[in-house]
């Protein structure tokens, strides 16, 4: 049997880097040894706020006390995301978490949905989500357990201040006995016979080596792309979208449970409220607006008074060509960047892991293994970057440079096939297993930007349609009904011991 891994190396830290400490020392316990290495000197890119639903399953995974972790990172629950002046100005919709109408799974609502709105006997589409009308109302509550609840479909995530998160998982990991090393690698060392990566140097003479070793020097990619040189895929073509300039402002009034995204001139803007502050961004193109003017917008735009200076990074959206080379695993930004607009950065970390965990491997390297977790991360990574490319391509703006790029620019064969099929007669469907945006997703984006359907599956219009749309007012009433019950954001967060008493 071949030799079991016995160390690993975490190259970096930030969100990325504690993110898998946790994970790998609760998964492999005292089999493996875990140490991370990190420098005082290099600072995290840590503005990312706003996470998805799965973040609960990888909390739950490394056993954080979600009442703990809320008071230590001055989190927030999320219920959904706003999008303002995407379709068009002065145009809202809403992407909840969670389902249409009846069930645990979206089945084909939206079949039923435009057979009945093509007669006028349907709502709006967000009357049929639990989370488009709790994030509305300002409300929250614990999801149930039980399917066969309207609260089943009441899922959340979190926004939280990601500097915190990742000094609260240092923490954790620190008292669970994983090594943490102060230092700035200056020299990596690899095998001559094989190009693997036998150890690092650090610039007070310390040498550190392990058999895996996992990449989170951000964009960077010290070990992947500096040593290993794994290449990397740009996007810039379907996401032209290049820089982003950050600032928290002061919190004002009660926090909002879902991300609210505005389209602005060259992109878009973020607002994220937090326990004790509010979260900002512009994301644009630098080749339609300057730094300068990007700021100005941005300061131009806060609910409150800024925090701090603002802040820009740059970035190409892309992937890594490989994201396991040989016996390195690149992780975070260090393995590509798709862009903020849905939360997906801190959820690719998680998926990453755990796609690590299914492959992981032993000292022989399995190419075979290694081509396999390849292979499924990036179709994973790159059905999110479908999912994003989506919202830039249905907008109908033209009022600017920037939005009549975008709407003329050719989109990657995979997307075209679903809006074709979405817009030809209300096709929606899974391309597989890993893929992580759902139905009810593709219906909220498509739908809320002004794709409607020529027609709708004939078998739809056989249907009682009285009844239906009978189940569906049930439905809707149903769910006002819950939503009226829940409580206030931040009175729930309050009552559970979730509020941070300095916030």
């Amino acid at each position: 049997m071949p030799e079991p891994v016995r160390s690993i190396l975490i190259v970096g830290g930030g969100t990325a880097g504690w993110m898998a400490a946790a994970a790998l020392q609760r998964t492999l316990g005292p089999h493996v040894d875990v140490t991370l290495v990190e420098s005082g000197e290099i600072s995290p890119v840590g503005v990312g706020e706003a996470t998805v639903p799965p973040i609960r399953d990888f909390n739950l995974m490394i056993g954080l006390d979600e009442a703990e972790f809320m008071r230590e990172t001055k989190a927030t629950l999320k219920a959904a995301i706003v999008f303002q002046d995407w379709g068009r100005v002065g145009a809202r919709y809403t992407h909840p978490f969670g389902t249409f109408g009846p069930g645990p799974t979206l089945g084909d609502f939206q079949q039923t949905f435009f057979a009945l709105q093509s007669t006028g006997k349907v709502g709006p589409l967000g009357d049929y989500s639990i989370c488009w009308r709790a994030a509305g109302a300002g409300k929250v509550g614990p999801r149930d357990s039980d399917p066969r609840s309207p609260r089943n479909g009441l899922f959340t995530a979190y926004h939280f201040d990601a500097g915190l998160y990742a000094r609260y998982l240092r923490k954790i990991c620190e008292r669970r006995g994983v090594g943490r090393v102060e230092g700035k690698i200056v020299e990596v060392s690899q095998r001559p016979e094989d190009g693997f990566i036998d150890g690092v140097v650090l610039d007070d003479g310390r040498r550190l080596s392990a058999d895996l070793y996992i990449d989170c020097s951000g964009f960077r990619g010290l070990l992947i792309e500096e040593t290993l040189k794994a290449g990397y895929e740009g996007w810039s073509h379907w996401l032209p979208v290049d820089r982003a300039v950050a600032v928290p402002c002061a919190k004002v009034g009660q926090a909002a449970p879902y991300t609210l995204s505005t389209a602005r001139e060259a992109g878009w803007q973020w607002r994220i409220n937090l326990q004790h502050r509010t979260g900002n961004g512009y994301v644009y193109c630098s080749d339609y607006i300057s730094e300068d003017a990007a700021r100005e917008t941005l300061l131009a735009h806060l609910d409150g008074e800024p925090l701090a200076d603002p802040r820009t990074l740059r970035f190409v959206t892309g992937r890594r060509k490989t994201f396991w080379d040989r016996n390195v695993v690149s992780l975070g930004l260090s393995s590509g960047f798709i862009e903020p607009l849905e939360s997906t950065s801190i959820h690719l970390v998680h998926a990453g892991l755990v796609r690590l965990l299914q492959h992981f491997p032993d000292r022989e390297f399995s190419p075979v293994n290694i081509a396999a977790y390849n292979r499924r991360l990036g179709r994973e990574v790159e059905l999110i970057r479908d999912f994003v490319i989506l919202h830039y391509h249905a907008s109908q703006r033209d009022d600017s440079p920037f939005w009549r790029q975008v709407a003329a620019m050719p989109i990657p064969d995979t997307l075209a096939e679903r809006v074709e099929a979405f817009r030809d007669r209300a096709l929606l469907y899974q391309v597989g297993a890993d893929e992580y945006f759902s139905q009810a997703s593709w219906l909220a984006v498509m739908y809320g930007q002004g794709i409607q359907p020529r027609t709708f599956n004939p078998l739809y219009a056989y249907q009682d349609q009285e009844r239906s749309a009978a189940r569906l007012r049930d439905i809707s009433d149903v769910l006002a009904r819950v939503v009226e019950d829940l409580p206030e954001h931040e009175a729930y967060l309050k009552a559970n011991d979730m509020w941070s008493g300095d916030a």
